[in-house]
C-alpha cells in the first residue's frame, strides 16, 4: 500500500511535490474507502484512491512520470541512461530530461517514497545529482540515499556509509553487522549506483532487498498514458490459430458494451504473440471468425479491454495502479464502476489502489471521493512551476474552507480551488479575420 509519494525539482515542480496516500485529520465520510493495515500495534489508514485535477500542461502528467522514473531507477539499479528508449516516458530512460528547465544552476533532485510490503512500513529516499535540465554529460552521483523500515534506519548513504543494527529486519539478514562489512561495503559504493540494490543486496540481505524491488516491479503499477499500453498476451504453449477467451476480461467487456459475440486473443504467425479480436459465432456457415479488434470495435471499447485487465491484477494482488489518462474514452459510468471497486472494503481486501488524473469535474462529488482523495496541480503562468495539493488542505472553517457537502464541481469552477484556467481562443480567429479581409 502506498502512503506516500514525494519528488523535488522533476520537471515542472521545483519544489516538494507531495502526493499523500493516507486519510489527512479530521476528516471524515467514505471510511468504507480506507484501507486500515497495522504494523507493530499501529493502525495506518491508507486512501484506496487519489485523482487529480488542473489544466492542461499543470504538471498532472509529470507527478506520474516522476512515479514511473523513479521505478525504473530503482529496477535497474543506477542512474545511468538506459539505452532502451522507454515511451511515452522518455525521462526514465534519459535522465537528463528530468530537472526543472527553468532552473540554471546544478539542483539535486529528490525522491521520497513509503509503502507498505510484508507487514513492513519502508521509506526510500534518494537524492541525485543529474546535473542540470539537457547535461548529458554530467558527473552524475548519488547524493543521498536512506532506507527506514517501521522508523529504524537501515542505512544512510552520503559521502559515506552508515548501517543501522538491522533489528527490524533480522529474520531478512544474511550477515551480522560488523566492521568488516562496513568497509567493504564502504569501499564497493559506485556513485552511480544505487547501494539497496547492489552493495546492501549482496552483503547484508538480499531478500530483503528482493522484497522491495518485487513491490517496484509487480505492486507498483505506473502506465504513463494509457491510450500507449500494448495488448499482447503470451501462452506457455499457444496452438496456432487457436482464440484464447479470457473469461473475467470479456465478461466485463461485454457488460461494457461490445460489438460482437466476444473478444479473444488469436495466436499470430510466431506463435508466440497474440492480438486481440471480436469474435463472432453462429454465422450462416456455422463458423467463428476473429476480426481484429481495432476494425471492428470502439477505440474506447479497446481501452478499456486493454486496461481491465491492469484493474484485475491490482485488486488481486494489492498492488497501486496509476494510470495518466485513465478515463479518456470512457463513460463515465464504467469509470465509476471501478472506483466503486477500489472503495468496496469487501471486495477490495488486499487493499489496492488506483491514482489517475482527469479533466471530468463529475467526480468532484462528495459521494464519490472523500476530500483527502482529490487532488490539485496548478502551475504559475510566470515561473512555469508546479505545485501539488489536496482538498483537504483548505480545511472545514473559515472562508476558505471546505465542507463535506458542499458543490464540490460548482467551486471547482468559480475558482474557489485554483488549479484552472479561462481559456478563449476568440482573439485568434478575430486576427484571422481580420487579415482575411
Amino acid at each position: 500500500m502506498l502512503l506516500e509519494f514525494k519528488t523535488k525539482n522533476y520537471k515542472s515542480f521545483l519544489e516538494y511535490a507531495d502526493l499523500i496516500m493516507t486519510a489527512a485529520p479530521k476528516q471524515k465520510g467514505l471510511d468504507y474507502s480506507l484501507c486500515r493495515e497495522k504494523i507493530k500495534g499501529k493502525e495506518i489508514r491508507g486512501l484506496s484512491t487519489s485523482i487529480l485535477y488542473g489544466p492542461n500542461a499543470s504538471g498532472k502528467t509529470n507527478i506520474i512520470g516522476a512515479m514511473d522514473a523513479l521505478r525504473a531507477i530503482v529496477l535497474r539499479g543506477n542512474i545511468r541512461n538506459t539505452e532502451e528508449q522507454i515511451v511515452p516516458n522518455p525521462a526514465a530512460a534519459n535522465l537528463e530530461l528530468i530537472p526543472n528547465n527553468q532552473y540554471g544552476d546544478d539542483k539535486p533532485v529528490e525522491f521520497v517514497i513509503e509503502f507498505t510490503e510484508g507487514g513492513y512500513r519502508i521509506r526510500y529516499e534518494l537524492v541525485l545529482y543529474l546535473g542540470t535540465f539537457m547535461e548529458a554529460a554530467a558527473k552524475r552521483r548519488v547524493v543521498l540515499e536512506i532506507l527506514t523500515v517501521n522508523g529504524e534506519t537501515i542505512f544512510e548513504r552520503n559521502d559515506h556509509l552508515k548501517i543501522g543494527e538491522l533489528k527490524s529486519i533480522s529474520e531478512y539478514a544474511q550477515n551480522d553487522f560488523s566492521d568488516n562489512l562496513l568497509e567493504i561495503a564502504e569501499n564497493g559504493l559506485n556513485p552511480e549506483e544505487l547501494f539497496l540494490t547492489n552493495g546492501f543486496k549482496l552483503i547484508y540481505s538480499g531478500t530483503f532487498a528482493k522484497l522491495i524491488t518485487d513491490w517496484f516491479a509487480n505492486k507498483f503499477m505506473v502506465i504513463c498514458r494509457a491510450d500507449s499500453i500494448q495488448l499482447i498476451k503470451r501462452f506457455s504453449d499457444p496452438q496456432k490459430s487457436a482464440i484464447y477467451i479470457e473469461k473475467t476480461t470479456n465478461d466485463a467487456a461485454k457488460i461494457f458494451g461490445i460489438n460482437s459475440n466476444a473478444v479473444g486473443y488469436v495466436v499470430s504467425d510466431d506463435e508466440s504473440e497474440t492480438r486481440l479480436c471480436s469474435i463472432f459465432k453462429g454465422l450462416k456457415n456455422k463458423k467463428t471468425v476473429a476480426i481484429a479488434a481495432d476494425i471492428f470495435e470502439s477505440y474506447g471499447t479497446i481501452r478499456f479491454i486493454t486496461i481491465f485487465p491492469l484493474v484485475i491484477k491490482a485488486l488481486l494482488t494489492g498492488a497501486v495502479l496509476v494510470v495518466d489518462e485513465f478515463d479518456a474514452s470512457i463513460h463515465p459510468m464504467a469509470l465509476n464502476s471501478i472506483i466503486n471497486v477500489f472503495h468496496n472494503d469487501d471486495i477490495n481486501v488486499k487493499h489496492a489502489q488506483l491514482i489517475f488524473n482527469t479533466h471530468n469535474p463529475i467526480f468532484l462529488n462528495s459521494n464519490i471521493f472523500r476530500r483527502d482523495e482529490i487532488k490539485f496541480v496548478e502551475r504559475d503562468e510566470e515561473t512555469n512551476q508546479s505545485i501539488l495539493y489536496a482538498l483537504s488542505d483548505f480545511g472545514t472553517t473559515g472562508d476558505k474552507g471546505v465542507r463535506q457537502h458542499e458543490d464540490y464541481m460548482k467551486n471547482y469552477f468559480i475558482g474557489r480551488y485554483g488549479a484552472i484556467k479561462d481559456i478563449d481562443f476568440t482573439p485568434i480567429f478575430e486576427e484571422l479575420l481580420g487579415q482575411g479581409r
